[in-house]
């Protein structure tokens, strides 16, 4: 599904957002990057440029491509340790209640579409 057939303009410009943070502050393990659905640290920056790329043009994602997406968003969000946790709103310009609000609003959104993704890994689905 194309990301205007599944989210409103604003969820797709914070989930682009979110992505770009993992070439900034963020930074985690390659372990991290693997349970997120991606090789290593190197290709989830990597992956992360292809994905933003997809949002941005309208471009179908594959329902892994979409857990990639939602999960990368999740961690890069909330988490001190590997994400941008407290500077968000530093880095970002946004401000954390409407983001936890709109994040909340993509996981139901998209919660059919990443349902095969719930608690397994992505080779497992």
């Amino acid at each position: 599904m194309t990301p205007g057939d599944l989210l409103a303009s604003d969820e797709i410009a914070l989930l682009d957002r979110a992505l770009l943070e993992w070439d900034g502050p963020a930074r985690c393990s390659d372990e991290l990057a693997a349970g997120m659905g991606f090789a290593t640290f190197d290709d989830l920056i990597i992956q992360c440029e292809r994905l933003r790329a997809a949002l941005r043009a309208g471009s179908a994602l594959a329902p892994v491509d979409w857990a990639r997406v939602l999960m990368a968003a999740e961690i890069v969000f909330v988490s001190d340790l590997a994400g941008t946790g407290f500077e968000w709103p530093t880095t970002t310009g946004l401000d954390d209640v409407v983001t936890l609000r709109t994040l909340r609003g993509i996981q139901r959104k998209l919660g059919k579409v990443v349902r095969a993704y719930y608690g397994k890994r992505p080779s497992e689905a």
